[in-house]
């Protein structure tokens, strides 16, 4: 097992796609579990923190050391099986999800959670109960996690299974693989009812599994995932269609959405598999890379639909239909209906965070970037206070997400200190008025480091101390990603 301390060579795993930095003594390379079962009860001798670091993906910090070691999930890379008749995948955490996808797709299989992020790791995906474009249809990962091979920061371990533990109302028993009992006191929050990836995911009666997917590393290191297949679809109708007016892109998504969920499950009614909305500033960003976006575009949306060869021209139709009641740009819409066409267009959903990306290193800013989703019924009204509260502060903004989900990503990006610093007290109002709608601060990139403070306006002292509690439990010497989710100071308190 490799140990790294040399700054040339570790200086990767001390920082993440948010920028934000940090400070390690070295980085573990394990081969197995046994390693780091053996690093973590050496770190419990030594009372030494330990963050778990995945491909560095992730805009929370929470793969950032603050001091302590670095255990890299890098050589954890297995597909231990797919079995296609069964339809399941066995891996390893350091698995990517690219190349996963790419590998059951040869197989006719399908895995549905695609966050924009390809290449991170399926472990990390895990930990923070990614989603995606498609996760309007299909759900986000927990809804594709059967079972997980997790090493508790003591360094025991167990095998939990979807189906076989459950919570006594909010008392969950688990036993270790050496026979040691552990019971947890849940917290008795209620979570929003809406995409939500900020906390521990807890509720009477839930499935013990539920409590480590979403967890962020806080909870264990897991090593191995089971994870559920379907099949993949026949075809996929993909489309992107530009709107002179805002209003009229969000009031088709509203459409879509509603026919979207109240469908019986016919193959020939409107069904997205995701929406995805983008701003006129958004647009402007790929002018210059995508020069066939109409100059008169306000707005697009990307919407998908599995279709087949009997379909294909019923769902068309009917896309059209609702496409003309809100006066889309119909004759400049691009249509794919071929693989080759479809990753083009995911290219180009992908391209707007990338140009951002480049815009803000180029200029030597940063962005600020909300993760917020609110309950469908106030969507409306909350995009237009997002967008109203920048606009009257003069600071230059994009917005484009999953308007499906009722989820969506403002990135303002000021030019200086002071702009830097009105951006963050509108970001702050930003989330304290989701939370007000019964939304989350955080839908798909979970709380890391970054966002510790934001979790404190969804949840009263009394319930981080009892997600501390949780984590004190499995953790008693509070050694593992110290700092994501829940703050420092509090853990000391319980």
């Amino acid at each position: 097992m490799k140990f790294k301390t040399d700054n040339s060579e570790i200086q990767d795993f001390l920082n993440d796609a948010s920028n934000f930095k940090g400070t390690c003594e070295g980085v573990y390379f394990p081969q197995n579990e046994a390693d780091i079962i053996e690093i973590l009860k050496d770190a419990n001798r030594k009372n030494l923190q330990v963050t778990v670091s995945g491909n560095g993906t992730g805009l929370n910090g929470g793969r950032v050391p603050e001091g302590g070691i670095v255990i890299s999930t890098n050589n954890l890379n297995r597909v231990i099986e797919i079995n296609e008749e069964q339809k399941y995948a066995v891996v390893e955490t350091g698995v990517l999800l690219s190349e996963f996808h790419t590998m059951i797709e040869q197989k006719g299989l399908f895995y549905p959670p695609d966050p924009t992020e390809q290449n991170c790791f399926l472990g990390a995906t895990v930990a923070n109960n990614s989603s995606g474009a498609k996760s309007f249809k299909y759900g986000p990962t927990r809804d594709y996690v059967e079972e997980l091979d997790v090493i508790l920061p003591t360094g025991d371990k167990f095998t939990i299974k979807r189906g076989e533990i459950s919570a006594d109302g909010f008392v969950l028993k688990l036993t270790t693989d050496s026979g040691d009992d552990i019971v947890i006191q849940l917290p008795r929050y209620r979570m929003p009812d809406t995409k939500n990836s900020a906390g521990y995911y807890c509720k009477a009666g839930m499935d013990a599994i539920d409590l480590f997917i979403g967890s962020e590393g806080t909870l264990g290191i897991i090593t191995r995932v089971k994870l559920k297949l379907i099949d993949k679809p026949e075809n996929i109708l993909s489309c992107v269609v530009f709107f002179s007016d805002e209003n009229d892109a969000l009031n088709f998504i509203a459409g879509a959405v509603d026919l979207s969920v109240n469908n019986d499950d016919s193959p020939d009614q409107i069904n997205a598999l995701g929406l995805e909305y983008f701003d006129k500033y958004s647009l402007r960003f790929m002018k210059e890379e995508y020069p066939q976006i109409p100059a008169h575009a306000g707005a697009a949306v990307w919407f998908e639909q599995e279709i087949n060869d009997y379909t294909e021209e019923i769902l068309l139709d009917k896309w059209v239909e609702l496409l003309s009641e809100h006066n889309a740009d119909i004759e400049t819409a691009w249509i794919a209906t071929n693989d080759k066409d479809r990753e083009k267009f995911k290219d180009f959903r992908h391209a707007v965070s990338s140009k951002v990306t480049e815009y803000i290193t180029r200029e030597g800013i940063r962005k600020i970037g909300t993760d917020t989703a609110v309950p469908k019924d106030q969507f409306p009204e909350y995009y237009n206070f997002i967008t109203k509260l920048v606009e009257e502060n003069n600071i230059k903004y994009i917005v484009y997400g999953h308007a499906g989900d009722s989820h969506l990503h403002l990135n303002m990006m000021p030019v200086n200190q002071n702009e830097y610093d009105l951006a963050r007290n509108i970001y702050h109002r930003l989330c304290e008025k989701a939370v007000e709608m019964k939304g989350t601060v955080s839908a798909e990139h979970g709380i890391g480091k970054l966002k510790r403070n934001y979790l404190k306006l969804m949840y009263s002292d009394e319930n981080l101390k009892a997600m501390a509690k949780v984590k004190r439990t499995l953790d008693p010497n509070l050694i593992l990603n110290i700092g994501n989710i829940i703050d420092p100071e509090i853990l000391k308190e319980v």
